[in-house]
């Protein structure tokens, strides 16, 4: 494969079009070019188990896409809906990270009025997964709407702590994504590292709740990537990826070094 031949080109010849791919070290994470790769040490080599996440390519039916991400060897596919589960197992794919309608950015946990029906959602969402063998299902914060920090994390600790013991029967884990409020999404109060940290030790920091770490998102708000990776590592069980500026391919035309961070995800 040459250099210029990156993962927009590999897609679109098993006419899948473009998106951004994910990554994972005992877990999954997503992840967008294969160019940057090529040269990456060999024992990096398999340590990494990639995902795609289905919304970029919401557009190709989901057989034909599960179909070619296997040719790939891609091992999963992330945020998919219950009714999507089947189709995964035909070609011997995994769900790596569950979604629901109600799963809802920014309506989340730190909402006290929200809590009585994601309570009621998420129990029979947990119930789903446990029995299909999904690991991993998201949840978020919510938006802030005035709301100070450390009342956010009370919030959601309060509403989320009965859901993690009861996922925690059912060999589940609650995953919350953090999420950058500067650009894509206003007002998103996850969206610091710190954040995740501190709502995961008010609960006792199970270990079934862990954290989404979008490695886009976070280069956004905070920075200092593979420094937060390492520290935060045993709290995050998941990442995203995606070139900054602008959510483009991760190759030579952004701010961030790659093969780096990957090394440093295998290190954890």
């Amino acid at each position: 494969m040459s250099s210029n031949y990156n993962r927009r080109e590999v897609l679109k010849s098993l006419t899948l079009g473009s998106g951004a791919l994910s990554l994972g070290a005992g877990m999954f994470s997503s992840f967008s070019t294969m160019s940057m790769f090529e040269n990456s040490p060999s024992e990096n080599k398999a340590n990494i188990n990639h995902s795609v996440c289905r919304w970029c390519f919401n557009d190709i039916p989901l057989d034909e896409f599960s179909s070619a991400c296997a040719k790939m060897g891609i091992k999963a596919i992330d945020l998919l809906k219950p009714s999507e589960w089947e189709t995964l197992k035909k070609h011997g794919l995994e769900c790596s990270m569950g979604t629901e309608e109600f799963a809802i950015i920014e309506h989340g946990f730190n909402d006290p009025s929200n809590h009585k029906q994601l309570q009621k959602n998420y129990k029979g969402f947990i119930d789903k997964a446990s029995k299909a063998g999904v690991k991993n299902i998201i949840c978020f914060s919510g938006n802030r709407r005035g709301m100070d920090d450390n009342t956010g994390i009370e919030n959601c600790a309060k509403g989320l702590k009965p859901l993690v013991d009861y996922a925690a029967e059912r060999n589940v884990t609650m995953v919350m994504e953090l999420l950058n409020s500067k650009v894509n999404h206003p007002d998103y109060q996850c969206d610091h590292t710190a954040w995740g940290a501190a709502l995961s030790d008010k609960m006792g920091k199970p270990e079934n709740f862990k954290l989404l770490y979008d490695i886009y998102h976070m280069q956004i708000m905070e920075g200092d990537v593979i420094a937060t990776i390492r520290k935060y590592k045993d709290y995050i069980n998941h990442f995203h990826t995606a070139g900054v500026p602008g959510r483009h391919e991760i190759n030579e035309s952004q701010e961030l070094f790659y093969p780096a961070i990957m090394r440093a995800i295998v290190e954890t």
